[in-house]
Formats: structure tokens, C-alpha cells, sequence
């Protein structure tokens, strides 16, 4: 479950369109796979257009994803991240970069890019330092995570504030429904 260019395309469209209706309260993103939210970029595509040297192809990649990224931060309305399973890398870019991270306690959340030789990158520089209420705190804890790729639970992500909220995994469903039924405050109020 990785993000590509048509994913990044399609989220960002739909995040525009949101911010032109006037009608949209809020932006809910969540995934169909049981076993993650978003695992990252896809990796293998963009390694083998690099031995390739389609260097213009992962130019263009990084480019749309990190402009959803910034979409997904100063969109109008809450952006609502709703994770489960696998979070990484671009995981965390679809939805740290919004308001509201609600997790399961079957999350694992990391930035493992360290591993491959790459940055952690998608608003990493922005918000990893403000982790933990920011400070010296924020700035160790950031560091330790960008430069570790270390795996983070539902009670980690809490403590550091990669998540912002908690439900349990079987209401993953009805949370979103009551999202968009009864309006985001009453959703986390219930569940």
C-alpha cells in the first residue's frame, strides 16, 4: 500500500476540490488495506527509474508528492488521518501533515528512510522538531526518529504527538461514517 504518482495526484485533487466547496467540513483520509495506511513512496519504482536514470520521473514524483503534502498542511477545513497497520514515510506525509491523527492501537508509525540513505522528507524538517510540544524535548525526539527510523506504537505516536487521537480498531468504519454524518467533534467525542 505505497503511494504513487496517481495516488499523489488524485489525493491532491481531491484535498483542491475540497477547499473550493464550501460545503466540505472536513477531509477524511483512510485506507481500504487491512494491513497498512501507507507504507511510503513506492520505493521500487522510484530505485529502478533512478538505475535507470529516469531521473526526470522520481523529480516529478517528489514534486507532486510534496505539494499534497503542503496541501494536506494549510487546507481550510480539518484533515482528518484515520491509521491503522503500517504508517511510514509518505504514510506520515498523507497524514501528520493534516489536523487530526486518529490511530488504532494496531498502528506502527516510523520514518525509515534513514535506512535506505534518503532524508526523512515529506514536512519531516517541519514537524518532526515540534514533536513532543517542540523545545529541546521536540528537537531530541526528532532527531532520535529521523536519524533512527525507529518503530513507534499507537501509545508512542500519542506521547509524541504524531497521533492526536485514539480508537479502537473494529469502529475504524464507523468512525468515518459518523465523520461525515454527525461532524468531526461529535465523532471523537463517541468513539
Amino acid at each position: 500500500n505505497s503511494l504513487d504518482l496517481d495516488m499523489c495526484r488524485a489525493l491532491h485533487s481531491a484535498l483542491d476540490s475540497a477547499a473550493q466547496d464550501s460545503g466540505v467540513e472536513a477531509v477524511v483520509t483512510t485506507s481500504t488495506s487491512e494491513k497498512a495506511f501507507c507504507a511510503g513512496g513506492d520505493i521500487r519504482a522510484l530505485r529502478d527509474a533512478a538505475a535507470a536514470g529516469e531521473h526526470q520521473t522520481n523529480r516529478e514524483f517528489f514534486s507532486e508528492e510534496y505539494a499534497m503534502d503542503l496541501a494536506y498542511h494549510t487546507l481550510r477545513v480539518p484533515t482528518v488521518a484515520v491509521i491503522h497497520g503500517v504508517a511510514m514515510g509518505g504514510g506520515l506525509g498523507v497524514s501528520i501533515n493534516g489536523s487530526h491523527r486518529v490511530v488504532t492501537k494496531k498502528v506502527m508509525m516510523a520514518m525509515p528512510e534513514t535506512a535506505i540513505g534518503f532524508i526523512p522528507d515529506v514536512g519531516a524538517s517541519h514537524f518532526l522538531p515540534r514533536l513532543c510540544g517542540g523545545g529541546a524535548r521536540g528537537l531530541a525526539v526528532g532527531i532520535y526518529l529521523g536519524t533512527t527510523g525507529v518503530r513507534m506504537n499507537s501509545a508512542d505516536a500519542l506521547y509524541t504527538g504524531l497521533a492526536t487521537h485514539l480508537i479502537d480498531d473494529a469502529d475504524r468504519d464507523a468512525f468515518v461514517t459518523a465523520v461525515g454524518e454527525d461532524g468531526l467533534d461529535p465523532a471523537l467525542e463517541r468513539f
